[in-house]
């Protein structure tokens, strides 16, 4: 393995181990916030419990998330600094924007919203939760504009063979950034759902023969909560990928093209559900696959005969227009002056992107099912359905993964693609933006980062383990003999109660 790999490789591992936390403290931090809403409208016991328990779970989750997504921007300069030195100037205006305006509120109304419990008024409380849910939004919302700007550069001009800002709100509105950001949202919210249907119908599957229980109302709205997000999520999914297939269309074809291994110019372009034979043959005599004529032409142009151009036909215009070898530079090392491979890795574009497809279908599915087979106060009694929910938890995840897996990986060899209607000349490749690391170097950090991350992993997995099963009795005590029902349903209106009844276990 070159540095470029072993870099490829950390960058990769500790970027998609993070978002694993990401998604979920997005959606679960609206859900909560949404919770407590309802507790504070009706005064209702359960939606209470439901914001203690869920929230307990949202901050283990958003304590790891926190840890491993330091490390994210210390790569930018440890693994890639001659990236880091190119687009400075355009990249770390979201990048700041996220850490000032989006994670400082985080922060500030998160710790408010844990101590101020029994502090604030339940209005200003409530308002502390929805601060923070929608601080985490927005810090999506930057990190996503960066993320789009090195997919499709704009508001940008060379300055001394640089590419220097000259319009932050070209940046920030970005069509690329504004297809992907309700995308990603989705995509939160499809995790936090399946989380709320796995963990809520566990439960309720475990206290089934228990009529006395009486957190069973927790439970089941929770479950029923997570079902209708799961639902809508996945329609959003749906629209909102319709929507960014149509700008990979335009912006980039050869990631279109490698997301159904298509090795040849069709019109129209019929759309592969299914592969058999290697994909990674360029020139595709032993693939067979299983297609839905035309389909693939009008998910590009909405249309039924437009031209999508294939592999073998986008190659010849790449090396037309961005050479065919890179530059005869020392610091590409082993690649300096050698033929540019303008194909990405086809097994990983054309099966990333149905494992995206079909993982986040059976989340939804899940969701559906749960829906139907709790409705009119019904639990499914058979052995099969803890399985089924708790198995589905893992269905968004995936399907996240594999679609940034998908996104990222597609747009190689370029680490800044391309802009077909931008300033000439506004690329990166991947093997320019390499630090000069030697082998030994990379590798000890890839081995230490990968080590860690495994050890936060294991953390999180004890105290999320830890919390699920102790239920609600884990994170809102009993009230202590003598307090009046007033105190315990949380019905007053501020948190100041002598007895505590209503304080987070923290």
């Amino acid at each position: 393995m070159d540095v470029l790999e072993l870099a490829r490789w950390q960058f990769g591992i500790t970027t998609v181990y993070h978002f694993l936390m990401v998604p979920l403290t997005i959606g679960l931090s609206v859900l909560v916030a949404a919770m407590q809403t309802a507790w504070v409208r009706t005064g209702q016991l359960r939606y209470l419990k439901m914001t203690k328990f869920w929230g307990k779970l949202l901050l283990v989750n958003f304590a790891m998330g926190v840890v491993t997504g330091i490390v994210q921007e210390f790569q930018f300069g440890m693994s890639w600094s001659a990236y880091s030195r190119f687009v400075g100037d355009v990249f770390g205006a979201p990048l700041a924007m996220e850490g000032l305006v989006a994670f400082f509120v985080e922060s500030t109304f998160l710790g408010l919203w844990i101590f101020g419990w029994d502090r604030l008024p339940k209005r200003v409380h409530l308002a502390c939760a929805w601060a923070f849910s929608l601080a985490t939004m927005a810090s999506a919302y930057f990190i996503l504009a960066a993320n789009s700007w090195m997919q499709h550069p704009v508001g940008v001009e060379f300055v001394d063979g640089k590419p220097t800002m000259n319009s932050i709100g070209a940046v920030l509105t970005n069509n690329t950034a504004l297809a992907a950001i309700p995308h990603t949202l989705a995509g939160a919210f499809s995790v936090a759902a399946a989380f709320l249907v796995g963990v809520a119908g566990w439960h309720l599957w475990r206290r089934r023969k228990s009529s006395a229980d009486e957190h069973r109302d927790v439970w089941r709205s929770s479950l029923r909560l997570g079902g209708w997000v799961g639902v809508v999520a996945f329609a959003v999914l749906a629209i909102t990928g319709d929507a960014q297939g149509k700008l990979m269309f335009e912006q980039q074809p050869m990631k279109m093209a490698s997301a159904e291994a298509l090795c040849r110019t069709e019109k129209p372009a019929s759309f592969s559900i299914l592969a058999i034979g290697d994909v990674a043959d360029a020139d595709c005599e032993d693939v067979k696959t299983f297609n839905v004529p035309a389909l693939l032409s009008f998910l590009a142009h909405n249309d039924f005969s437009t031209e999508v151009k294939g592999v073998e036909n986008l190659v010849d215009e790449y090396q037309a227009k961005y050479g065919t070898n890179y530059p005869d530079d020392p610091a590409l090392g082993e690649l300096a002056g050698k033929p540019i491979d303008y194909v990405p890795s086809l097994p990983v574009t054309y099966w990333g992107f149905r494992v995206m497809i079909g993982f986040g279908a059976i989340s939804a599915g899940i969701g559906v099912l749960a829906l139907w087979l709790t409705r009119r106060g019904r639990i499914p009694g058979g052995r099969w359905f803890p399985l089924l929910v708790l198995g589905g938890i893992a269905t968004p995840f995936i399907g996240n993964s594999a679609g940034w897996i998908f996104t990222e990986m597609g747009r190689q060899p370029f680490v800044v693609v391309p802009n077909p209607t931008g300033v000439e000349g506004m690329w990166m490749f991947t093997a320019q933006a390499v630090s000069k690391l030697s082998v030994g170097e990379i590798l000890t950090s890839l081995i230490t980062l990968t080590l860690l991350y495994l050890v936060l992993g294991v953390v999180e997995l004890y105290l999320m383990r830890k919390y699920v099963r102790g239920g609600v009795d884990a994170v809102m005590p009993p009230a202590r003999p003598g307090s009046s029902s007033k105190d315990s349903d949380g019905s007053g209106d501020s948190h100041d109660s002598d007895d505590q009844t209503l304080s987070f276990a923290y």
